[in-house]
């Protein structure tokens, strides 16, 4: 467990993605998803994101976050389609592993949230390239 309780600043996120990252966490990355404001992800990614981080990420929130709260995995994939480096990593992504990204949207797009409509996340589909 790795123990963050409050949103943390850009070199303990580092850290703490690399040790997720290293263990392939999920529950872990979950927690530090669900403590951190979505709207700091560009910032606190910097430009560090990979295509294995942009992967965990979203099997986290497919796993751990969209069932529980699907308004806040919606804004995290909102805000990681605006991280530095997002567009490269988005290239790099094989065949299998954007099929993970469509199950997260599918997932979403059965759910309901005040925190976006079907055209939001349609829009959004469209920046992820699916």
């Amino acid at each position: 467990k790795l123990g963050a309780s409050q949103a943390p600043n850009p070199y303990d996120f580092g850290q703490i993605v690399n040790a997720v990252r290293a263990n392939k966490d999920k529950a872990a990355c979950a927690d530090l998803l669900t403590i951190t404001d979505p709207k700091t992800l560009p910032a606190l990614l910097s430009n560090k994101l990979e295509g294995e981080i942009l992967l965990i990420f979203i099997q986290s929130l497919e796993h751990y976050v969209a069932g529980k709260d699907p308004g806040l995995a919606y804004q995290h994939l909102f805000y990681l389609s605006k991280a530095e480096r997002f567009k490269v990593v988005l290239a790099l992504l094989s065949k299998n592993e954007k099929e993970e990204v469509w199950q997260l949207f599918d997932l979403l797009s059965e759910s309901q949230s005040d925190q976006y409509s079907l055209e939001d996340l349609d829009s959004l589909r469209k920046v992820y390239e699916l």
